[in-house]
């Protein structure tokens, strides 16, 4: 396996032999030589900063000038910016604990102690506030978007053990329909799964919202009753539809479902095609490969729940997805949205364990 490029290379010299050891002859000649990389780690350290400022006097008046000290992200803290961004991208992208942190800086020799680490991680939430607000402001302006939500265990002080919350996501991103807007993705934490965390997740939205079937989101889709006007309109998800007719194939290996899969399958093959194409050109592709095999999708569903038992997980799974029919084809009527909410699903996989 070749070694990545951009790897800063140290050579070792090792000494050649003086005598040769076979006749013990000195009279030797160099012919070549072979190398081989190896790959290490070097460890991260810390580091002491010492700035120092010379105090500067005038001697015709008498003024003491002094260069300013830099700014720092905590005022008259000791932690420097890089230090703080370790231990923030260690405890939220590398799920590192900060109890965990301390005990690898005692090792270093530096003491830290988890509720140090955990004032410096509150100081720089607070400086970073404004930068998730422009984020929230962003994707809460784009026309198509996608929510998600997903449990996450929640440390739970005195009860010795964790407690359940959601974190909530929002995604907007447009290059699939061929559009330069910078995608962004805004989390939203909350202790549970009430509507309102929904309303407050997408608070000032309008347009599309790519979602799965949660009750939560129904009243972002109801006409204002002043106005009249729809927030939201909902783009249901063929992940999810899938989903429950993969489990009934995988459970009971039906031909009939196997082959409503593989027609599901075509749809997103579709989609796959003309990734990065224009709304208009997605939108016609659609109208002519995609709305047709809808058609025949939806008569395969209607008349296999005919004859089978209402009772059955099948029964369920084609009534999950007939009874969201409008909303699982919307995605055919715009060349802006997309088929499934996979976008919040890869957002959502992201897991924080709050400390």
């Amino acid at each position: 396996m070749a070694l990545p490029e951009h790897l800063p290379r140290e050579r070792v010299e090792h000494e050649a032999a003086c005598v040769c050891p076979a006749c013990g002859s000195m009279n030797l000649t160099r012919v070549g030589a072979d190398e081989r990389e190896l790959l290490e780690y070097v460890p991260s350290h810390f580091k002491a900063v010492v700035h120092c400022r010379p105090k500067m006097s005038c001697r015709e008046c008498d003024t003491i000038v002094q260069p300013p000290m830099p700014g720092l992200p905590i005022e008259r803290g000791r932690p420097g910016p890089a230090l703080l961004a370790h231990v923030l991208t260690s405890k939220y992208c590398d799920h590192l604990p900060l109890y965990r942190q301390s005990v690898i800086h005692a090792r270093a020799g530096v003491a830290l102690d988890r509720s140090t680490l955990c004032d410096w991680v509150g100081r720089m939430a607070f400086h970073l506030s404004p930068l998730a607000e422009a984020i929230a402001r962003h994707v809460r302006a784009g026309p198509a978007l996608h929510a998600d939500d997903t449990p996450v265990p929640v440390l739970d002080p005195g009860r010795g053990k964790t407690k359940t919350g959601r974190l909530w996501v929002a995604v907007r991103d447009e290059r699939p329909w061929g559009f330069g807007v910078p995608p962004a993705v805004f989390y939203r934490y909350a202790p549970d799964r009430k509507t309102v965390q929904a309303a407050a997740l997408l608070a000032g939205c309008r347009g599309f919202l790519h979602a799965d079937a949660y009750s939560g989101f129904k009243d972002l889709y109801r006409p204002d009753p002043q106005t009249g006007e729809v927030r939201l309109v909902e783009v249901a998800c063929w992940a999810h539809a899938r989903r429950k007719l993969y489990d009934e194939h995988h459970a009971h290996q039906s031909p009939t479902v196997k082959a409503m899969l593989e027609r599901i399958g075509a749809l997103f093959a579709i989609e796959e095609d003309m990734r990065g194409q224009s709304p208009q050109e997605r939108q016609a592709v659609r109208a002519e490969r995609s709305v047709p095999l809808l058609a025949q999708i939806k008569t395969r569903f209607e008349e296999t729940l005919g004859r089978i038992s209402r009772k059955s997980s099948l029964a369920d799974a084609l009534r999950y997805a007939l009874a969201r029919w409008d909303a699982l084809t919307r995605y055919t009527t715009d060349g802006r949205l997309d088929i499934c909410n996979n976008a919040a699903e890869r957002a959502n996989t992201l897991r924080i364990v709050a400390t």
